[in-house]
């Protein structure tokens, strides 16, 4: 059954589940790259008992917010774990970026990374999700619907419309980021799944995991564990 709310709901309610369970053990502190104007896993972790700080220019304007880049916070205290869900592939600089990580982690302390691996959303995966029913561009994190209405109005083939919208967009892959990543961390665990799901009105995690499953289409979530050296 498909889940109900806005697509960055859904989101964030099927992948807590993964994050919740790489997490260290509450209290332990947290801090969310950014977190967006939604607020990311942050209420979530605080309901669970943990120390949470969710980072991002266009944060909530909470208490356990800080509208800054990621680059320019400086914790008060080295924290447990960093988790970046789907925002690590906007960031300028991903090695920059995971520098200032490994500056701020305690020795031994985790990365939780959820992200898309646009890489792999070739024609067969994007005419499957074109297929469906999207949601709305203006509901907090619709954007399959948009993509859509460009890509029928450049006239482009499917390769060319996307590798043109991924460097317009500055996007860095998911090889790119895990190789970054891996350069710095230790791999504790890797995984791939659905990501389209929440955009995809009447469908689900399920549904999607089925098409990946049967090679229809490409897996677009890339899901990492990774601890400090």
């Amino acid at each position: 059954m498909a889940a109900v709310g806005t697509p960055d709901e859904i989101w964030l309610a099927t992948t807590w589940p993964f994050v919740r369970d790489e997490l260290p053990p509450a209290p332990a502190a947290v801090i969310e790259l950014g977190c967006g104007s939604s607020g990311g896993h942050v209420p979530a972790m605080l309901l669970a008992g943990y120390q949470a700080t969710g980072i991002d220019p266009e944060a909530p304007a909470r208490p356990e917010y800080r509208p800054v880049r990621f680059e320019d916070y400086h914790p008060p205290a080295l924290v447990a774990a960093v988790v970046a869900s789907v925002s690590l592939h906007h960031v300028d600089d991903v090695g920059a970026v995971l520098d200032h990580v490994t500056r701020m982690l305690v020795p031994g302390g985790r990365v939780i990374i959820v992200e898309w691996a646009s890489e792999n959303f070739d024609e067969a995966t994007a005419t499957w999700c074109f297929g469906h029913r999207l949601a709305d561009p203006a509901e907090p994190g619709g954007w399959l619907a948009e993509l859509r209405a460009h890509w029928a109005e450049s006239g482009l083939t499917w390769p060319d419309f996307h590798a043109g919208w991924l460097a317009q967009h500055g996007l860095h892959p998911a090889a790119a980021i895990r190789r970054e990543l891996a350069s710095r961390f230790i791999i504790a665990g890797e995984s791939r799944g659905p990501y389209y799901f929440p955009d995809l009105a009447g469908a689900s995690a399920e549904t999607e995991q089925a098409a990946i499953s049967s090679g229809l289409i490409k897996a677009g979530c890339l899901r990492i564990t990774a601890e400090a050296q």
